[in-house]
């Protein structure tokens, strides 16, 4: 009695990463930044400063106004201290967004590029991990120099504010990944204005230019359902100081927000373009 020989485990999953995953995503982050240098390196650039301008006008003049602030922890800091932190995460959820949504939206529906991507040895995974890769460059570039100008500022009122860097990458990635899962089931501009829909008031009721509890408690829970409070509040207890095991809660927000957005995205680019 003979037996056919069996294939390791090892090969059967290999055989099945190989289908969506060559291990070559730098090819992709290499092709996005050699077009971003040479055509829209100025955009990228411009969206900066939109976070600054709200820091110096608000922060500084409103916050002469307004004096301090009493923080979730009970923390009482200057204004400009307690929004810093928050644009901050804005800026790296800025950063990340766009490149995610709109340079993606044009790529997959005019350029045609992730279709000659996927015709080469690269799998949906290699494009999901390569976008993300360069919207979370862009978003950790924004959020390094507005970081640095926080620390100018005298803004960063703990040592803790070094870790602030990586949570950024956390927050970036998170938005990255699921801003192009998003982006991947959309057709048309027109479709493509409900990313700022929702984005825009994300921004103004996270948390972000006053504290929680100036809101009725049911509008209390659908803003600590709302990711970029997470991140504010991941990053406002990191420059403050304020560590606490809440701070793992939003780490985890993340980490499953991550985990959502790639396995959507490298399905909706398979089925698209492969199946």
């Amino acid at each position: 009695m003979t037996f056919a020989p069996t294939r390791p485990l090892g090969a059967t999953r290999n055989r099945f990463l190989g289908a969506v995953y060559a291990r070559n995503s730098g090819a992709v982050m290499s092709r996005g930044l050699l077009a971003t240098r040479s055509s829209n390196a100025a955009i990228v650039v411009s969206g900066f400063f939109e976070p600054v301008f709200y820091l110096l006008s608000m922060g500084i003049g409103l916050g002469a106004l307004v004096g301090t602030v009493v923080t979730t922890t009970g923390q009482e800091v200057s204004y400009a201290a307690f929004i810093a932190p928050a644009l901050l995460a804005v800026s790296a959820m800025n950063g990340a967004i766009y490149d995610s949504t709109w340079n993606v939206f044009f790529k997959m529906n005019y350029a045609k590029l992730y279709e000659g991507m996927l015709t080469t040895s690269l799998g949906p995974l290699d494009v999901a991990l390569g976008e993300i890769g360069l919207a979370l460059l862009r978003g950790v570039l924004y959020a390094l120099g507005f970081l640095i100008i926080m620390q100018s500022l005298g803004l960063n009122l703990s040592w803790t504010a070094i870790l602030a860097l990586p949570a950024v990458v956390l927050i970036a990635f998170g938005f990255a990944s699921l801003g192009m899962a998003v982006t991947s089931y959309l057709t048309t501009f027109q479709q493509m204005d409900w990313i700022n829909f929702v984005m825009l008031p994300m921004f103004l009721f996270s948390a972000t230019f006053y504290p929680l509890s100036v809101y009725p408690e049911p509008i209390q829970l659908v803003v600590q359902a709302l990711p970029l409070w997470h991140g504010v509040e991941l990053i406002r207890g990191l420059t403050t100081g304020a560590l606490s095991v809440a701070l793992l809660g939003h780490v985890l927000y993340y980490v499953v927000m991550i985990a959502i957005g790639l396995v959507f995205t490298t399905s909706r680019l398979k089925k698209l373009f492969l199946d």
